[in-house]
């Protein structure tokens, strides 16, 4: 499901995250996942909007699914591996969205470039902290074969359809934004207008074509006997009448 934040005024958000190590997907895999589904890779303008997505990690690890380790790519990455050892590396990365934020928030020593172009948000919850503190939230540049979660953002919705009866209380930091989930995409709602209508246009296709049988086996009727009924005055062979004889 879809995610969206501040009554869609703001963006929207989609954590896609498998338990099956064997379904977690490359960088560019990941990225075009998203942009199929009418999204991009996560880009982040600001600590707010980093903090939003740690509250939507913390809530996916407490929902008691099971949900454990496993980083999830966002939309940053780099180009010019000629200069991936040089200290301008760090200013190489840019966001897959086009987005031109400076936004950043590398765990300690990152990035570390070389062969490493693709970025990460850590979410390592079992992990021992390391140098840079516990392996969450903060960002690491890896391999882009590597296999990971995503995390895809979306523009705001502008008709939404709000589900009715969603309370929510202002004063729990993940509620303060009024947090809404919404299926994706027309098809389920194309869906549901559909299949009620199915049986009514089987009624009206079978009542049409009936009617429309009738009509042909009626015409078929009057053709065959309207010859006969045309010459049935007209004697085929001639009468000789006593009265007109000599």
């Amino acid at each position: 499901q879809k995610v969206c934040y501040g009554a869609f005024k703001h963006s929207c958000y989609k954590l896609a995250y498998f338990q099956d190590l064997s379904r977690r997907v490359g960088f560019q895999e990941a990225r075009q996942a998203c942009e199929i589904d009418g999204g991009a890779l996560l880009s982040l303008e600001s600590e707010a909007e980093q903090q939003l997505i740690e509250n939507m990690l913390q809530n996916l690890t407490k929902s008691g699914s099971g949900i454990s380790d496993g980083d999830f790519w966002i939309g940053l990455w780099r180009s010019g591996d000629g200069l991936a050892t040089s200290s301008a590396c760090p200013d190489l990365y840019q966001w897959a969205d086009g987005s031109m934020s400076p936004f950043r928030n590398w765990y300690t020593d990152e990035p570390s470039c070389g062969s490493e172009a693709c970025v990460v948000m850590y979410h390592q919850p079992t992990a021992n902290p390391g140098l840079g503190g516990p392996y969450l939230y903060q960002w690491n540049d890896d391999r882009c074969n590597m296999k990971h979660n995503f995390i895809c953002k979306y523009a705001p919705d502008i008709f939404p359809t709000v589900p009715a009866g969603n309370p929510y209380d202002t004063s729990k930091p993940e509620d303060q934004y009024h947090i809404i989930a919404t299926e994706t995409g027309i098809i389920p709602n194309l869906i549901y207008v559909v299949i009620p209508t199915i049986p009514l246009l089987l009624l009206i296709l079978v009542a049409f074509g009936t009617c429309c049988f009738q009509m042909l086996h009626k015409s078929k009727g009057r053709t065959k006997t309207s010859p006969n009924q045309s010459t049935l005055w007209i004697s085929k062979t001639p009468r000789k009448d006593s009265s007109m004889e000599v």
